[in-house]
């Protein structure tokens, strides 16, 4: 469940998606606090989602985290003695448009404009496409892509159109049916471009699965394992993550069996998985998790993981409460540069501030809720 209202290129729409405006540069520094706007979380166990609508995080169904990264260079715990260190990781890049660059824009003379722009505003954050518009996907995707290219920087987009998307919760919608999506699928990957860049590949589509029948279930996981096959060809640079839920929802050996027959074990689609996303558990919890369903999952050595950690500062609440809970801080800042094996990035892809539902329209900026996130 993801309250969907993040970032997304010219259109924005009713669930709060943004179009492409300013011009400012972010930075992904070892910081505290970052920026981005999604979806709100999931529901199997309180686990909010990506982008979209809200969704629990300890009892209700799990929402699926922001990964994004491009491992640029070994990690020191791996690297072989005597070699040469490879170039430094590329960094993130701030798409220049989003709720809260617009509401700090806007606001410069509120007394919580200052903290909300320096430590949620100032973070580069993922950029969500969670409206089926055909006519527009290509050149919207490319808008963000090309503007990460022309800085030197790494975007991070979020593909969340599959049909049944949250199992018909805050955050549904998406393509009216898997041939739709397939389509939509192949006007996004041309908007891709030839840099480096993240996928995000449908927050809560996996784990949060229950809800189809076998066969409605298998028909999904084809059109997934087609998706990175696609964004993969379509740039070869491009780095895609599956969802794996996050540490309070499914056992990682059953969430690797599933994420198998959606293509994520296959190196031709998939560069590993993501967790947390709109969620709030802990970073520690997620790298052991993480790092289990990757071994469980037993692909190419080469997999990956990303973990959102927009709001995970004081983890997940003891209650499971998962619709904006009270307590939260905003966690690790967002960087390709995580020095831990496995780990190849941490990611705002919930943007602090957007709602889950509970404290706001899902998907709907609430500066009271971002500073309330963003103050120590």
């Amino acid at each position: 469940m993801v309250a969907v209202a993040s970032v997304v290129v010219a259109l924005g729409t009713a669930t709060g998606l943004l179009s492409a405006l300013g011009d400012r540069d972010g930075s992904d520094e070892a910081q505290p606090g970052l920026v981005g706007s999604s979806p709100a979380p999931s529901s199997p166990s309180a686990v909010p989602s990506a982008s979209g609508p809200a969704s629990p995080t300890a009892s209700a169904a799990p929402s699926p985290s922001a990964s994004a990264s491009v491992k640029a260079s070994a990690s020191p715990s791996t690297r072989k003695a005597g070699t040469v260190s490879p170039k430094a990781p590329a960094r993130l890049y701030r798409h220049p448009s989003s709720q809260v660059l617009d509401w700090v824009q806007d606001h410069p003379r509120d007394w919580r404009a200052e903290v909300i722009a320096a430590r949620i505003a100032d973070r580069p954050a993922a950029v969500w496409f969670a409206d089926h518009t055909p006519a527009t996907i290509t050149s919207r995707v490319r808008a963000v892509t090309s503007g990460g290219a022309a800085r030197g920087r790494v975007p991070v987009v979020v593909a969340y159109a599959i049909p049944d998307r949250d199992c018909g919760g805050a955050s549904q919608g998406g393509a009216p049916d898997l041939g739709a999506y397939d389509a939509w699928i192949d006007r996004f990957a041309a908007g891709l471009g030839s840099g480096e860049v993240v996928v995000v590949l449908e927050p809560d589509s996996i784990a949060q699965s229950e809800c189809l029948s076998a066969a409605a279930r298998a028909d999904r996981f084809a059109s997934l394992a087609r998706a990175g096959r696609v964004l993969k060809a379509a740039n070869p640079r491009a780095r895609v993550y599956y969802d794996a839920g996050h540490s309070g929802w499914r056992p990682a050996a059953e969430q690797a069996a599933l994420l198998r027959q959606a293509g994520a074990a296959s190196a031709a689609s998939s560069d590993g998985i993501f967790s947390n996303v709109s969620n709030f558990h802990t970073t520690s919890a997620e790298i052991a998790y993480d790092r289990q369903v990757l071994a469980a999952l037993d692909g190419p050595s080469g997999l990956g993981a990303v973990i959102d950690t927009s709001r995970n500062g004081n983890g997940a609440p003891p209650d499971g409460e998962w619709c904006d809970p009270a307590g939260r801080k905003i966690g690790r800042p967002p960087t390709l540069d995580t020095g831990e094996p496995e780990i190849d990035a941490y990611l705002w892809v919930k943007l602090p501030g957007e709602s889950d539902g509970c404290k706001g329209t899902p998907g709907a900026f609430s500066p009271s809720y971002a500073y309330d996130l963003a103050t120590p």
